[in-house]
């Protein structure tokens, strides 16, 4: 260590009585302290002796080694007149005006130190009042203005260590500690137990958060290993609605819970013994939470979820209604069993608009820190009407149901085992090869087969206002892949289905489809054809799109020199409808197909 002393630890008497050679002040200045964990500068000393009480002024500029900012430090302190081994009643020291400060710190602060003995059994009560303090750091990462607070501390020697008692009193002001931020104070913390070498014991605790929760508890923290060895806490009666966004919210930020609002109340208890999580019961009541993006909701809802590592435990969840997707969802109650690590279920029935789905053979278990589960669906039918209205698409007839022999979920991938089978518009929608990657996260993926067969172009064409088709309409899209529920990669082909049947085109669809095929597109027929009739036959047709970097490469059921063909006639009256873009911005295409949809596209017909 290295010490300038300005004036070489000057000492001088500043009041002396030649009479009564009365000592009244001792000044000690220090130009430059080093030492290897901190450095001083402007060190000032100043005893003041002469008073009723004795009265120390000091003021300091530091700065520990590993911290870039220089901090100011004053105090103005009242000491007692006489040493003695045990001191107690009026303050021992009484600092009412200390400021601690820097270019991003200021914390003014008054010290009290009310007991102190440094007899056999030390014996220390000190207390610190925070006065409208302030501080951020470099990054913004942490932050406060305006606090106010009382912290309290009583320490007191035992044979194995020491006693302790503390009272934080957080009064006023706002905190900023990255993700979370308390706008207001009313806060406190109520706690006592011991301490030596090895273990932090807390005997009693008690927080007091101010309209969110009270909470108690106690534990054991092994101070070598950095862990708990016992826990105990309680928490009767959480606020959901003040709770979610100060504490929940800011962790589940970029996950589907991240834009959610929750109402309600819950409460918890969480026990550790021997390092090892023993217990825990959740109990929601009366909880609303709801996406702010529209994504899902449940009200209504309750919950008694225990867990236990020795014993096995009922799972009771319950809502009396909800949505999924903007999907009605009706009254329902849950029963399954957990066992430590493991989850299981015979049958979860999730009623949807007029429909059921069914969960069956559910399972799953925790291993390697991550979840694995597989269970059984079946969809029974739901009126499509009902669906498309709810999802906001063009009304639909009919019904639709589903069946999925087997779903898995491993290490954040969701698959399928067999095919998820889809009957609608008198047809079947059959998906295979289906995978989902962190399907609640903020960026799913989707990558799946789906094969098309038989769908009533009637029925269909009829639901989006396409103009009148008689046929039945195949068609393939393989290697579909979704990013954030966005297509950006498949090959996609439509096409008549196979067989005999009516195949009748009218006049509007005609111009539609052409529309498809950009502005060049046109339907080769004589003109005088169009005056007298307005639906013509057809042989086949079909459309292809090969999705990649946000541009479909387009065709159609044959090829010509100079593009494709879309529509193919046969007998009389016969249309031929050609397609002449063969690669189209995705966005276009989407753009086209929604002014057709909309009544909005007329088509140049030849």
């Amino acid at each position: 260590m290295f010490i300038n002393i300005h004036l070489w630890l000057a000492v001088f008497f500043s009041c002396f009585s030649i009479t009564s050679f009365a000592l009244s002040q001792i000044s000690i200045t220090a130009e430059r302290i080093e030492h290897t964990q901190a450095n001083i500068k402007n060190l000032s000393l100043k005893l003041n002796l002469d008073k009723p009480k004795l009265n120390l002024q000091s003021s300091a500029t530091f700065k520990p080694k590993s911290q870039a900012d220089w901090l100011q430090l004053k105090l103005d302190c009242g000491l007692p007149q006489y040493q003695s081994k045990s001191v107690s009643g009026k303050a021992v020291v009484d600092c009412p005006q200390g400021l601690l400060a820097s270019s991003r710190v200021k914390l003014p602060f008054a010290l009290k130190v009310n007991q102190l003995s440094l007899a056999d059994t030390p014996h220390l009560n000190a207390s610190l009042q925070v006065q409208k303090a302030s501080f951020s750091d470099e990054a913004g990462l942490h932050a406060a203005d305006k606090l106010d607070g009382l912290l309290i501390v009583d320490l007191q020697k035992s044979v194995t260590g020491w006693n302790w008692q503390t009272n934080i009193d957080w009064q006023s002001g706002e905190l900023f500690w990255q993700p979370f931020y308390i706008a207001n104070g009313g806060h406190q913390l109520l706690a006592s137990g011991k301490l030596d070498e090895q273990l932090l014991s807390v005997d009693s605790a008690y927080l007091k958060l101010k309209d969110i929760a009270e909470l108690d508890g106690s534990a054991s923290f092994d101070l070598s290993n950095m862990r708990f060895d016992n826990l105990r806490l309680n928490v009767p009666n959480l606020n959901l609605k003040t709770a979610y966004p100060t504490f929940f919210k800011p962790l589940l930020e970029k996950t589907a819970f991240g834009h959610a609002e929750v109402e309600g109340s819950a409460a918890l208890k969480f026990e550790i013994n021997n390092s090892q999580a023993q217990s825990f019961e959740l109990l929601l009541k009366e909880v609303d939470i709801a996406d702010n993006n529209k994504k899902f909701a449940l009200y209504k809802l309750n919950a008694n979820i225990p867990w236990d590592y020795d014993l096995a435990k009922p799972v009771r969840l319950s809502y009396q209604s909800g949505e999924l997707l903007n999907l009605p969802l009706g009254k329902t109650h849950i029963e399954a069993m957990v066992d430590r690590y493991a989850f299981t279920a015979p049958l979860i029935e999730l009623p949807i608009l007029d429909g059921m789905l069914a969960l069956s053979n559910i399972s799953a278990a925790r291993a390697g820190g991550e979840w694995y589960w597989h269970l059984s669906a079946k969809l029974t039918p739901i009126a499509m009407e009902d669906f498309s209205t709810a999802l906001n698409l063009p009304r639909m007839q009919g019904k639709a149901s589903a069946e999925i022999p087997l779903v898995t979920y491993a290490a954040g991938k969701l698959t399928t085992d067999g095919s998820l089978v889809l009957n609608v518009f008198n047809g079947t929608a059959t998906v295979t090869q289906l995978t989902m990657q962190s399907p609640l996260g903020i960026a799913p993926k989707l990558n799946a087969d789906i094969a098309l067969r038989n769908l009533d172009l009637g029925i269909l064409t009829s639901t989006f206002s396409f103009g009148a088709i008689e046929g039945k309409l195949d068609g393939d899209i393989e290697d579909l892949e979704l990013q954030n529920w966005k297509p950006i990669r498949f090959d996609a082909m439509v096409q008549s289905s196979p067989g005999r049947y009516p195949k009748k085109i009218s006049q509007r669809a005609v111009e539609n489809i052409s529309a498809l095929g950009g502005g060049g597109a046109a339907a080769a027929v004589q003109r005088s054809f169009l005056r007298f009739f307005k639906q013509f036959n057809y042989g086949k047709m079909g459309l292809s799109c090969r999705l990649r970097n946000d541009i479909c490469e387009m065709g159609g059921v044959e090829s010509t020199p100079s593009g494709y063909i879309i529509v193919k006639g046969s007998g009389i009256p016969a249309i031929t409808v050609m397609g002449y873009n063969q690669s189209v911005g995705w966005s276009e295409l989407l753009a086209r197909i929604k002014r057709v949809t909309d009544g909005n596209t007329k088509a140049v017909i030849q």
